[in-house]
């Protein structure tokens, strides 16, 4: 059996500074996961029976809603995110080969994150830059008509820029 690790001093403060701050707007869940997943990187499995107590809300209903939306994650993630788009567009101008090689050149697959704990790497299902296909996010940063040497200076700025 594993145990889920506790939350340290400093991100229990975090989440009760938030629960606190939410749980009395109308609709809180998705503010407060939102916020949750701001402050910590992700919405530590730890959290929900206490999100739960503080809505009134069952945590079976908590985790179906962070297991539901793609954008909510359950596990930590590197100090930067990669997301590469798989919209209809992107492929059309190519994006299987560079999700191919965006997996091969860090070593991972969808939702891994480098040995190193710097890159963490998913997909998504539209950035809104279709003109520009295919595209990636890095971080907040769209970027266009990423080809896979493009997309190997894109990660090597982002190693150097540690």
């Amino acid at each position: 059996m594993t145990t889920t690790p506790a939350l340290s001093d400093q991100q229990q403060k975090a989440l009760d500074d938030i629960l606190a701050r939410l749980k009395d707007e109308p609709g809180p869940l998705f503010p407060i996961l939102h916020a949750i997943q701001d402050t910590l990187g992700y919405v530590p499995e730890v959290t929900v029976p206490q999100i739960a107590r503080a809505i009134n809300r069952s945590r079976a209903e908590i985790h179906g809603v962070i297991t539901f939306y793609h954008h909510f994650r359950q596990h930590p993630v590197g100090k930067h995110m990669v997301q590469v788009c798989r919209a209809e567009a992107c492929q059309s101008m190519g994006c299987t080969d560079l999700e191919a090689h965006a997996k091969k050149s860090l070593g991972i697959d969808w939702h891994g994150t480098t040995a190193d704990g710097q890159i963490s790497l998913e997909a998504v299902y539209c950035l809104g830059n279709c003109a520009l296909s295919p595209s990636i996010r890095v971080n907040d940063d769209i970027v266009g008509r990423v080809s896979k040497e493009r997309f190997d200076e894109v990660i090597a700025e982002l190693r150097t820029a540690q």
